[in-house]
């Protein structure tokens, strides 16, 4: 192990329960409820990262089509082809 490389400690409980050391939850930026992915690469190596669920609700923000329209949305912003209204009536009245 090198000098940069610190090690950490827990224990396996029943039922497979671990409480991850408070350094890694520090590092991983985790809190109660964080959701967490689990990978071994190809080396045997075990990879742990913190993943976000979108719920079924939310998940047609996230579709393909979406975020091509929202990165569309956001060129328009940028290069300020947009439009204020100060009322509904005059929105309507420009279209």
């Amino acid at each position: 192990m090198s000098r940069e490389q610190k090690e950490h400690r827990a224990r396996l409980r029943e039922k497979g329960q671990v409480t991850l050391p408070k350094e890694i939850r520090a590092a991983l930026d985790l809190h109660e409820g964080d959701d967490l992915v689990f990978r071994i690469n190809e080396k045997g190596e075990i990879i742990i990262e913190r993943t976000f669920t979108v719920s079924q609700d939310q998940a047609w923000f996230w579709t393909e089509r979406w975020q091509k329209m929202e990165r569309g949305a956001q060129a328009d912003i940028e290069a300020f082809r947009v439009s204020r209204y100060s009322d509904i009536d005059q929105a309507l009245e420009d279209l």
